[in-house]
């Protein structure tokens, strides 16, 4: 099999300095995008740049410096805002400390202000904890009613009964590309069916940001949250775009400076979005690293991204499927337009972690564990895998080389 690369993998793969590291005498093999990208040269560069020549606090500071500062935090605001085609960059997009932070702003804020005992919120069975847990705190705390869209035998959605489920609900709330299966969403459709019942879209994009074009109107939300450090850019920064009014209406998520308009002894007046959801001082250095990864996956071009992954998936599950035969499960669609680079894979009966380890002596970086995903575990049978996940990096020989692993884990435990 040979993939005809629509981006140069050597040229980008220059732009990355952890690439140019070996692990036991071996190049490193980063099959984990998924837990979180590495970072270009670009977002450092940017980042240094920023310490160096401008470091000061945003929205206070008269002089210079913190004027420059203030211009690139709400630079990157605007810069990330277009990014996902929102309609009022400015006032839509709030940065949060990851996208969990961000779910639970908008389970805590528009939650507790719209949401009541008895009210529904629809969820899958495929949900990050973080598009999970936020609700089951809020249901236990008010006592909402949850539904769950199921999974079908391939781990795709099964929206054979979605209006019903969908009857009656104030929220549905669910992720745009699953972090185990690798599935891809139909969320317009989803999020259509969920217009039509009055009901409210949280999208998880933490896993589809970074790997697919995005335009919120497009999809169907009203509100975005996805991270910086699954998409090429620095941890400690996420993102929650919310549509205007409904930002408008919701109370700050946390209280302190930056987050008020004014301020008495016996109350206090917050600002306009999104400064009110941004109390303290903000991830100013992590705003500007965010902008220049924006700025570098625009270069590289989404639509390249997307094809190139799309190959490297398509011979991943073909190669496995052809050298380590029923050996191997990959759990997920298969290859196809829905199907992301996350292969969540199990190698006889070789426990995730242990299979991890051995990976670990060939420099093959995978994840083990239930990935924050405990629910989808018990529905697959399992109690972990361990998570391949492409990026734009990858290319044949990082495939090649994890199933020589793999191979070699055979060797190991027999």
């Amino acid at each position: 099999m040979t993939v005809h690369d629509p981006i140069d993998v050597e040229v980008i793969r220059k732009d990355f300095p952890l690439l140019t590291r070996t692990v036991h005498d071996r190049p490193i093999v980063y099959l984990d995008s998924a837990s979180s990208s590495l970072q270009p040269r670009q977002v450092l560069a940017a980042m240094d740049h920023y310490y160096e020549t401008t470091h000061a606090n945003v929205h206070r500071g008269v002089y210079a410096t913190a004027e420059g500062a203030t211009e690139l935090y709400e630079g990157a605001r605007r810069k990330v805002g277009r990014f996902i085609g929102a309609p009022d960059p400015k006032r839509e997009i709030v940065f949060t400390k990851n996208a969990t932070e961000a779910l639970n702003l908008v389970a805590n804020s528009w939650g507790r202000s719209n949401l009541a005992k008895g009210d529904v919120v629809v969820l899958t069975e495929m949900e990050h904890h973080a598009n999970l847990v936020p609700w089951l705190m809020l249901a236990e705390s008010i006592g909402l009613s949850l539904r769950y869209l199921p999974i079908d035998g391939q781990g795709r959605l099964d929206l054979s009964d979605l209006d019903r489920i969908v009857d009656g609900a104030k929220v549905v709330a669910l992720s745009a590309m699953s972090n185990v299966l690798g599935t891809i969403n139909p969320v317009p459709t989803i999020a259509e069916a969920a217009h039509r019942a009055g009901a409210v879209v949280v999208v998880d994009g933490a896993q589809s940001v970074p790997h697919l074009p995005t335009n919120v109107t497009t999809l169907g939300a009203d509100f975005l949250a996805f991270s910086a450090h699954k998409m090429e850019g620095p941890t400690g920064i996420g993102v929650l775009w919310g549509r205007a009014e409904l930002l408008a209406a919701m109370p700050p998520f946390l209280g302190g400076g930056g987050m008020i308009l004014d301020v008495s002894l016996e109350g206090f007046t917050p600002a306009e979005p999104p400064w009110r959801f941004e109390a303290g001082t903000p991830p100013i250095a992590e705003a500007v690293g965010l902008a220049a990864a924006v700025d570098y996956l625009t270069g590289v071009g989404m639509e390249h991204i997307v094809a190139h992954e799309r190959l490297i998936t398509t011979y991943a599950i073909e190669a496995l499927h052809e050298r380590l035969g029923p050996d191997c499960t990959i759990f997920g669609p298969p290859p196809g337009g829905d199907r992301g680079g996350v292969l969540s894979l199990a190698y006889r009966d070789v426990h995730a972690h242990d299979l991890a380890q051995v990976l670990d002596q060939f420099g093959v970086c995978v994840r083990p564990g239930h990935h924050c995903a405990k629910p989808l575990m018990r529905k697959l049978g399992v109690t972990a895998t361990a998570r391949a996940s492409i990026g734009l990096y990858n290319d044949e020989r990082d495939i090649d080389t994890l199933i020589e692993g793999l191979n070699h884990v055979g060797t190991v435990f027999g």
